[in-house]
C-alpha cells in the first residue's frame, strides 16, 4: 500500500461498465474503499454488447486520410458497415465537421500513438486485473486474425498496417494455405489474412464484467444501482454524487459511464465533443462452424468471435442518437454477409442487441482529473476500443487517485484538451 493509501479514500465511482469495474479493483487492491453507481447494472451498456476481442493492434482511427470522399458511397452502399439515420443529420452535423477534419496524415499518427499507448499490453492487463476476482476463467490471450479476399485487398489497408509497423507491432502474413493450416474451419474462406499475436478475446464480455463487478462486493465494495443525476458540491468542493436513490458521499469520484458521461462532464467545465455511435451485434447460438480466434472479416468491417456456446458479429456502426429504438439495416446486413460467408452454418437461434458506443471527435478517451475539481477523475470516451481498453485505463486512474504518477505521458488524454 502506498502512502497516499494508508490514509484510506472512499470513491463514488458512476459507471459498472469495463473501466468503472477496473478502476474498482484496482482501488481496492490499493487500500481505497468503492461505491459503483450504475442505474443499469453492471454490464448494462456496451460493455457487454462489444465484439469481445482483445484489439491491442486497433490503433487506426476510423478518420483515415480520404475518409471525407468514400463517406458518401459507404452511406449510399446497402453492403456498407456506416449507417445515418438521416433525421439525425442536422444535429449530428458539429460533431461530424470537427471528426472529419482529423483525417489527415499528421492526425492519424497523432491518434496511433495515443492509441498504441493505450492498448499495446492490453491482454496482459486483462490477465492482471481479473487475477483472482473468478473472472479469470473469461480471459482468452492468443490471436486476432484479419481476413481479406486476397492479397490486392490486404495490399490495399497498408496505410493502416504501416501504423503498426511504425509502432513495433507483430504480425504474419498468411497466404490462403497457411491460412487453412492455422484455422481448418475458415479454409478456403480467405485468400489472405494477417495473425496478430498477443491479442486475445473474452468468451463472454457480460460474464466478465459482471464476473468482476461481483468481487468488488465480494471485497467490501457497494454497488448502487441508481441514475447519477449530479454531482454534490458542498463549499464549492465536490464531495460526493447525487443520484435518484440518495446523495453518496465520497472523497473521489470517477465519471465512467460512456456516453452518459457527456452531462456531468459539462457541468464540471469539461467541453465534451462527443457522439453515441449506434453499435450492432447478433449472435449465432450453438452455431456448427466456430472460428479459432476472433476474425475480422474485411470486406464488411465486422468481427466474427468465438464465444461460449454462441459466435458473435459484431461492427457496424450508425450515427443517429440515442434512441432505444434498433434499426433492421445494420443487423440484416451482419445476418446477410455472415451466412453468405458461411452458408453451411446451421444454429439454434440468433439473438441481437444494440448499444451506444461513445466516441470523441479525435478518436481518443478522456482520462484523467478534472481541472476545476481536482478530486473529480474522468475515464470515457473510448470509441470502439472499451472492453480492450477498460483495464489499464482503471489502473491510471486507481494510481492517480492513490497519489502516484503514472510514468509515461498521458497529456494525449487530457479530459481539458477540448477546451481551448
Amino acid at each position: 500500500m502506498t502512502e497516499a493509501a494508508e490514509s484510506q479514500k472512499h470513491v463514488a465511482i458512476i459507471g459498472a461498465g469495463i473501466v468503472g469495474v477496473s478502476t474498482a479493483v484496482w482501488l481496492q487492491r490499493a487500500g481505497h474503499s468503492v461505491t459503483l453507481i450504475d442505474s443499469r447494472g453492471a454490464a448494462g451498456g456496451t460493455s457487454y454488447g462489444n465484439a469481445g476481442v482483445l484489439a491491442s493492434a486497433s490503433i487506426v482511427p476510423v478518420t483515415v486520410p480520404g475518409l471525407l470522399k468514400k463517406a458518401p458511397k459507404l452511406l449510399f452502399d446497402k453492403n456498407g458497415p456506416l449507417f445515418l439515420r438521416w433525421s439525425y443529420l442536422p444535429k449530428l452535423l458539429p460533431f461530424l465537421t470537427k471528426y472529419l477534419r482529423h483525417g489527415n496524415v499528421a492526425d492519424v499518427n497523432r491518434i496511433a500513438d495515443g492509441l498504441a499507448l493505450l492498448l499495446r499490453d492490453a491482454a496482459d492487463q486483462h490477465v492482471a486485473v481479473a487475477k483472482g476476482t473468478g473472472a479469470e476463467k473469461f480471459v482468452t490471450v492468443g490471436d486476432y486474425v484479419f481476413g481479406y479476399v486476397d492479397r490486392a485487398a490486404y495490399e490495399a489497408d497498408a496505410f493502416g498496417w504501416q501504423l503498426r509497423r511504425d509502432r513495433e507491432y507483430e504480425f504474419e502474413e498468411m497466404d490462403a494455405t497457411r491460412f487453412a493450416e492455422f484455422d481448418p474451419a475458415m479454409a478456403g474462406l480467405f485468400g489472405f489474412g494477417v495473425r496478430c499475436p498477443e491479442h486475445g478475446h473474452i468468451s463472454d464480455p457480460g460474464g466478465y464484467v459482471k464476473a468482476l463487478a461481483a468481487h468488488v462486493e465480494k471485497q467490501g465494495g457497494t454497488f448502487l444501482q441508481a441514475e447519477a443525476t449530479d454531482l454534490q458540491k458542498t463549499g464549492g468542493a465536490v464531495t460526493g454524487v447525487v443520484t435518484s436513490k440518495g446523495n453518496v458521499d465520497a472523497d473521489d469520484v470517477v465519471l465512467a459511464t460512456g456516453v452518459w458521461s457527456g452531462p456531468l462532464a459539462e457541468r464540471l467545465g469539461i467541453s465534451v465533443p462527443m457522439e453515441a455511435e449506434r453499435g450492432y451485434h447478433i449472435e449465432f447460438v450453438n452455431p456448427s462452424i466456430m472460428p479459432k480466434a476472433p476474425i475480422m472479416v474485411a470486406s464488411g468491417k465486422y468481427v466474427m468471435t468465438p464465444m461460449e456456446g454462441r459466435m458473435r458479429c459484431a461492427g457496424i456502426v450508425e450515427f443517429g442518437g440515442l434512441t432505444e429504438e434498433r434499426s433492421r439495416g445494420p443487423l440484416e446486413l451482419l445476418k446477410r454477409q455472415t451466412l453468405a460467408l458461411l452458408p453451411d452454418l446451421k444454429y439454434d437461434r440468433i439473438d441481437e442487441w444494440m448499444g451506444f458506443r461513445p466516441s470523441t471527435t479525435d478518436s481518443l478517451p478522456l482520462i484523467g482529473a478534472s481541472e476545476r475539481y481536482s478530486n473529480v477523475w474522468t475515464g470515457f470516451g473510448h470509441q470502439h476500443i472499451g472492453l480492450t481498453a477498460g483495464p489499464k485505463t482503471g489502473r491510471w486512474l486507481a494510481q492517480m487517485i492513490d497519489g502516484q504518477k503514472p510514468n509515461i505521458e498521458l497529456s494525449a488524454f487530457s479530459p481539458l484538451r477540448f477546451n481551448s
